[in-house]
């Protein structure tokens, strides 16, 4: 997945830290640090779907993050939180 750059909301970076307790710089570390990607759901928009990445933050924090997947090779981050045991394993694999 050929990547351009990351877009940030200004609420979803508000709501990732509120409830997640997860930061900017933690979900820029996953895309930086070769993330397992899966698509789980085509988009609205077609072309633009949606995805997850699971992968680990430079603080060795395990993070899956929800995003779009954007025709411009843009992501649109939508969620992200520490991943759970399951998801952990997979990303092992």
């Amino acid at each position: 997945m050929e990547i351009e750059g990351i877009i940030w909301l200004e609420h979803i970076i508000e709501k990732l830290w509120i409830k997640h307790r997860v930061d900017v710089d933690e979900v820029e570390h996953v895309f930086e640090n070769q993330p397992h990607f899966r698509r789980i759901e085509r988009g609205d928009v077609e072309g633009e779907d949606l995805y997850t990445a699971i992968g680990q933050t430079g603080g060795g924090r395990y993070l899956v993050v929800f995003f779009i997947y954007k025709q411009t090779h843009n992501i649109l981050i939508i969620s992200a939180r520490e991943t759970t045991q399951s998801e952990r394993r997979r990303y092992a694999r």
